[in-house]
């Protein structure tokens, strides 16, 4: 069982893992150095804990601990109790959920571990917003996409802001990272996948007509401002467009993906 422990100053040095969580370099040089991430809000910091990321702390105001009881009963982390306006001054942000934690990060698993039994993946080329990130992720498991790929660049899922966005989507998706960026989709195509990059290419075709009759399908998106590399677009299998009015050519990756799930889902 978690010990609940009062805490009344912000330089308490138990709060170190909840600092300045709006400063992201910062965050990122804390946060690779310890191993850990954060979860905010009752029902992700749940979903954390019960896809077995072990708890280091957690944070939260009183009137939260009644909710999250049962899952402070499963753990012996400290819980470190303030008052929602310290809780402010520590993290730099109004925590209007009320609860967080710090939990430790787990090795990377390999390729092959990922795509293990997969039919369906998302492949993500330098997504450099958390924000976009997350939404990526909640799209493609709210459409049954099995894994995500990252190429190197790519932000971190399980920087706060993408794990919020996603609504814990990162926790229910495995994942994980491409060391070979110039042929990763090549790599793709050789294990049984038909790569599908969305792209504005002269060549690409409507999205339904680019994934009929694919089985293993990775679907392939690009960088938030100038869209997937030249390479990637030359070596996906498959080019895909989502058709568009009004003088509109794209729209956000993060809405992008959510149309690309969903008609991929229905082949």
């Amino acid at each position: 069982m978690a010990t609940l422990q009062e805490i009344d100053s912000a330089d308490d040095p138990r709060l170190a893992d909840y600092r300045d969580l709006r400063d992201v370099q910062l965050r990122r040089s804390l946060e690779a150095e310890h191993g850990l991430f954060l979860a905010e809000g009752a029902k992700v910091v749940r979903r954390a804990v019960a896809a077995g990321f072990e708890p280091r702390s957690f944070l939260m105001a009183p009137r939260w601990l009644d909710g999250l009881a049962d899952v402070l009963d499963g753990t012996d982390a400290p819980c470190y109790v303030v008052s929602e306006e310290l809780a402010e001054e520590v993290t730099g942000f109004h925590v209007h959920r009320g609860a967080l934690a710090s939990l430790h990060r787990r090795p990377l698993p390999d390729l092959d571990t990922v795509l293990d039994g997969v039919r369906s993946v998302l492949v993500l080329e330098d997504l450099v917003d958390h924000t976009n990130v997350g939404a990526v992720f909640r799209s493609g498991a709210a459409m049954g996409f099995d894994a995500v790929l990252l190429s190197p660049r790519c932000a971190d899922p399980l920087y706060r802001r993408a794990v919020k966005v996603a609504m814990g989507a990162v926790f229910a998706l495995p994942w994980t990272r491409l060391d070979d960026w110039y042929d990763a989709l090549p790599a793709l195509s050789a294990r049984g996948f038909t790569t599908v990059a969305l792209t504005l290419a002269d060549d690409a075709v409507p999205v339904p007509e680019a994934v009929a009759g694919v089985d293993r399908i990775a679907l392939v998106l690009g960088s938030e401002g100038p869209g997937l590399s030249e390479r990637w677009q030359r070596s996906a299998d498959r080019r895909a467009v989502i058709p568009m009015q009004g003088g509109i050519d794209s729209l956000n990756v993060a809405a992008a993906s959510a149309v690309g799930c969903y008609v991929a889902a229905q082949r």
